[in-house]
């Protein structure tokens, strides 16, 4: 199967999933419904541009959630201060993200394992601090107040709920479909084989450092588009999108769902914010509750789910090929 025959089935099924979110305002009247799937949008996204880094790239990040508040601020400051259109925000606030991505990841690129992922933690925490302190443009720990204005554009009014839910919807499967296309490019298996074995693919002539770099602003990009749904879906920006709770949380879609499949970091954003709205629900004791489902999934699965679902999937294969 050639590159563009297989990339034209993905974008068959992402028109086939797109067309069914797209009706889900005609089955069910439900607004929990619909807040969901915008939230998973936002949070599927983050944690899928967090993967470009873990499992595709090998780079683990503990602050990746600073491009999450990135974007949303961006897109709150532009729309609240400068009055523009929403498209023109959002691409500024996309061009911060990858300004932002591309000074840390110059310098977090050049180290390793432990060391590349405390020092992401630490810019995380700075740039967390900045927003706390910076009261006369963030409002500090109250967050953008006011609101955030959905002026129509294109005749798209997105002050109206469902037109906003399937804005999110576009957006999302839009974004979803240009990272796998990102990474089965040549581009996505030279990350793998830095990944792999950097010097080897030092030794063959890539410049490694650069490949990384790459990475880190395109996962910086998606992660600040997902901030931007998330800023549009509550209209405001707050402190929490930026703290190091959040990526962690980013961190435990990927490991609940699966490294290896693409969908796995969509699939564990969609199950950590079920159990989340259900653990709120019924229970005060969220934490424990929570960490108690991840240990399950963590010890149980030994991987994320989907990960599980492949290795037995192809276990039967090789079952039905043995004579």
């Amino acid at each position: 199967m050639t590159r563009q025959t297989h990339f034209g089935k993905e974008l068959f099924w992402a028109g086939v999933a797109l067309a069914l979110l797209i009706a889900v305002p005609y089955l069910t009247s439900s607004r929990i419904a619909l807040d969901f799937v915008i939230r998973l949008a936002a949070y599927g996204l983050f944690a899928t541009s967090l993967n470009i880094l873990v499992g595709y790239g090998g780079m683990v990040s503990f602050g990746h959630a600073m491009f999450f508040g990135a974007g949303a601020y961006a897109f709150g400051l532009m729309m609240q201060k400068a009055g523009v259109s929403i498209p023109v925000a959002m691409l500024t606030s996309v061009a911060v993200c990858a300004a932002i991505g591309a000074v840390i990841g110059a310098i977090c690129v050049r180290l390793k394992e432990i060391y590349f992922s405390f020092l992401t933690l630490a810019f995380q925490m700075l740039i967390y601090s900045v927003i706390l302190s910076w009261k006369s443009l963030t409002g500090g720990d109250q967050g953008l107040m006011g609101g955030i204005p959905r002026t129509p554009f294109w005749g798209i009014n997105l002050g109206d709920p469902t037109v906003l839910y399937w804005f999110a919807c576009v957006v999302g499967v839009v974004c979803m479909l240009l990272m796998r296309y990102i990474l089965q490019s040549p581009y996505g298996y030279t990350l793998r084989m830095v990944r792999d074995n950097a010097d080897r693919a030092r030794f063959l002539g890539i410049d490694v450092w650069r490949v990384k770099l790459y990475a880190f602003v395109l996962s910086a990009c998606f992660a600040g588009v997902g901030g931007i749904i998330m800023a549009m879906f509550v209209s405001g920006a707050y402190p929490e999108f930026s703290y190091w709770t959040q990526s962690g949380e980013a961190v435990f879609m990927i490991m609940m769902g699966g490294l290896h499949a693409f969908i796995g970091p969509l699939v564990g954003a969609a199950l950590l914010l079920l159990f989340n709205d259900v653990i709120t629900r019924t229970t005060e004791y969220h934490g424990l509750a929570l960490g108690i489902v991840v240990l399950i999934f963590a010890l149980g699965f030994k991987r994320g789910i989907t990960d599980f679902a492949i290795q037995i999937t192809r276990s039967l294969r090789g079952e039905r090929r043995q004579p």
